[in-house]
């Protein structure tokens, strides 16, 4: 079974289960999904039945869904045409890497795989999206980064930026003013205070040599490489 074969929203689904997970995050329960796309827990669960029911998801009573290895195949080719799709916005249509998310979420679904393929040959097939978000091969092949590292819990010391979350338009745009992009040297100098309420304090680096602070919430975005 093909992307094309599903509806929009199942597409949009198995992309939002396979992609929670990718950098280490939890399954996405169906309230969670619910809060993803703005509609309601009942609504989810008729979702969720006809992608079990399609043999894309397995459900378990009060358990997250499992893609299965056709849901997952789907969820990858998902995954594929909006980070080449991104990254055709950024390198060849002059868009910032804060505003390519809502265009490609439109536009991923109209793309066919011949386009999406002539994309990645005329962008000389790139291995990251503008994010550093690794793009899939047509086989569905994909890099990890398991050993990832979040700039708001690294120890003082050098490390280069492998991906910045593109969840919030704001941040990206405030990260891009400092420096923090994909393949930037950072330097952590003081990692703050780590508090039990988080996302508070501030965590001061150097970027290019240029000493800065970044809210530890904003730094929460910043993935980095682990020696």
């Amino acid at each position: 079974m093909r992307a094309g074969e599903v509806s929009e929203v199942s597409q949009d689904y198995l992309k939002a289960i396979w992609s929670a997970q990718e950098w280490g995050g939890t399954p996405m329960t169906a309230t969670e999904l619910a809060n993803r796309f703005g509609t309601t827990k009942a609504n989810v669960t008729e979702v969720l039945k006809r992608l079990d029911e399609l043999g894309l998801i397995v459900r378990v009573p009060y358990r997250p869904p499992v893609l299965t290895s056709k849901g997952e195949t789907i969820a990858l080719s998902m995954v594929r045409r909006h980070r080449l799709l991104e990254t055709f916005l950024v390198e060849s249509l002059g868009y910032g890497w804060d505003e390519v998310h809502d265009e490609a979420e439109i536009l991923e679904h109209a793309a066919s795989d011949r386009l999406v393929d002539r994309i990645d040959a005329f962008l000389g097939r790139p291995q990251a999206d503008p994010h550093g978000d690794p793009i899939p091969g047509p086989d569905g092949q994909i890099e990890s980064h398991e050993s990832s590292l979040l700039l708001a819990e690294a120890d003082p010391g050098s490390y280069t930026v492998i991906r910045v979350s593109d969840a919030d338009p704001s941040v990206l745009a405030h990260l891009a003013e400092v420096g923090v992009r994909p393949g930037a040297t950072v330097e952590v100098r003081d990692a703050g205070s780590a508090s039990s309420d988080a996302g508070t304090g501030r965590v001061g680096v150097a970027i290019g040599g240029e000493p800065s602070e970044i809210d530890r919430a904003i730094a929460s975005a910043v993935y980095l490489s682990v020696a």
